[in-house]
């Protein structure tokens, strides 16, 4: 089963597949030295603007989605923090008498959410360069969930693949 290069993921590196089929041999200095080389020729780009970080994410797309994973994780977790500190003021000046229950409820239910919005700020942005996509990322984040579990599934039949050529 073959991917076309439009159903790979924008960044994701060609020789991947050829990395998961190959048995890891030690390799010694030169041979180490030599492949550093090559990786290093390899890896020159040809756009000064584009930075990529070790695993081939481009310095765009890194961003966003640091910032989206910001966004969404930041709001929800500042308002579970937020709930302890209104609690505590609305308790202590005797205005409204809150049980502690509900205070650590809403305050778990808001930092929950944060849990949940990390995760999705990161797979809800776009991950094509050049493409900023859309506030709330619902399109993006079908597309990019849809690369992922592709990903889960190819990786689970390497594995029963694996433990089948073992037995």
């Amino acid at each position: 089963m073959s991917k076309s290069n439009t159903e790979r993921i924008p960044f994701e590196p060609n020789n991947r597949n050829k990395k998961a089929k190959e048995v890891k041999k030690p390799a010694s200095a030169p041979v180490i030295a030599k492949k550093n080389a090559i990786a290093k020729k390899n890896s020159v780009n040809t756009s000064p603007n584009i930075k990529r970080d070790p695993l081939g994410i481009p310095d765009e797309v890194n961003r966003r989605l640091i910032r989206r994973a910001a966004i969404f994780c930041g709001v929800p977790t500042g308002l579970g923090l937020t709930t302890f500190i209104v609690s505590y003021i609305l308790v202590s000046k005797h205005i409204f008498n809150l049980p502690t229950s509900a205070v650590v409820l809403l305050s778990m239910l808001f930092l929950g959410i944060g849990v949940l919005g990390l995760s999705y700020g990161a797979v809800s942005g776009s991950w094509d360069e050049g493409r900023v996509g859309s506030w709330w990322g619902g399109e993006e984040f079908k597309k990019n969930f849809g690369h992922l579990s592709e990903a889960w599934k190819s990786q689970q039949q390497l594995v029963k693949a694996t433990q089948k050529s073992k037995d």
